[in-house]
């Protein structure tokens, strides 16, 4: 590429917004944590584009009023809203056990839902509860769906981290806080491994020649129901009281890289896309550099066989040499 096309397609890209998402009818995608925040957006925006999205949501009810807002605007989008706990096993066999019933392949898959900052809580299997959430979940999800992916169209999974995976390791003698829990440190923690599974899956999926691309994206700073859903005391206050107002852009504009990721022509698998302004923030989709530990494959290693461990979910994917 000559200087005068990189500045051109450099340009594009910092214009790039929803309104330039390509033609996405006779696409499906599922979106997870549909039902407000950036799920919500990323649903609005491919919906309004034309795809069949699939709401999966924790909340039937609430993701209902979300399909509503989303049909008043466009009366001729193509919404279902279905059930999943991304923190019940059962919950998201069920629901990927439903959608390859209903449909024959799958174009999109986004792993956006996520829990931020909690007390220490364990699920009924035992896991943390935002490890078990915001990675073992999509994990999951996305090994269950991966032969609905590859007969999609320009499949692609794509998997929301978050800056804040730069700041993390991953505690494998300690998954569940028990020694030692920080509600944010385990959410940074989780972030992370989002990262490292995102780039393993790419590893994976090229060796076995797959058709379906692994991206990675982070909102940058968005003001979302995550912060607001922080229990009260510091780290609400100082997210939802203070950062919100003074830096946070809005969940249209922080869902932009993961619809980057998902849509634009160019994106590459093992790409990681983000905003583009000051620390990352916020600013529009470009492609960001990932934490040199999110890369490392002996940790990918390890924890791709936890995560079949702790899930039951083994991917009919060869390991990379």
């Amino acid at each position: 590429m000559n200087d005068t096309m990189r500045r051109m397609a450099q340009e594009k890209q910092q214009r790039w917004d929803a309104g330039r998402i390509p033609d996405q009818n006779g696409r499906i995608a599922v979106v997870t944590g549909a039902s407000s925040g950036l799920g919500l957006a990323t649903a609005r925006a491919l919906a309004g584009r034309g795809a069949h999205v699939v709401l999966a949501v924790r909340d039937e009810a609430k993701g209902r009023r979300a399909a509503g807002e989303i049909t008043a605007a466009r009366p001729d989008a193509r919404l279902d809203v279905r059930p999943l706990d991304l923190a019940e096993p059962g919950s998201v066999a069920a629901f990927a056990a439903r959608l390859r019933a209903d449909h024959g392949r799958l174009d999109v898959l986004v792993n956006n839902a996520g829990i931020m900052a909690p007390p220490r809580t364990l699920t009924e299997r035992g896991h943390e509860a935002q490890f078990a959430t915001n990675h073992l979940g999509h994990f999951a999800l996305t090994g269950l769906l991966l032969g609905l992916l590859a007969e999609g169209r320009d499949p692609r999974v794509v998997t929301v981290s978050s800056v804040n995976h730069r700041k993390a390791s991953l505690h494998f003698d300690d998954l569940t806080g028990e020694r030692r829990y920080s509600p944010m440190g385990f959410y940074n923690q989780s972030k992370l491994a989002n990262a490292v599974f995102g780039i393993e899956l790419h590893r994976r999926l090229t060796a076995a020649g797959s058709p379906v691309r692994s991206v990675l994206a982070h909102p940058g700073y968005t003001a979302t129901g995550l912060q607001s859903g922080t229990p009260v005391g510091l780290w609400r206050f100082l997210l939802g009281r203070v950062g919100n107002p003074l830096l946070a852009q809005r969940p249209g504009r922080g869902a932009l890289p993961q619809l980057f990721a998902a849509t634009e022509p160019g994106v590459q698998g093992g790409e990681f896309i983000g905003p583009s302004g000051p620390a990352e923030l916020r600013g529009a989709p470009t492609r960001v550099p990932l934490a040199p530990r999110a890369a490392d494959q002996a940790t990918a290693r390890r924890l791709w066989t936890l995560s079949e461990e702790l899930t039951g979910v083994h991917y009919p994917l060869p390991s990379p040499a």
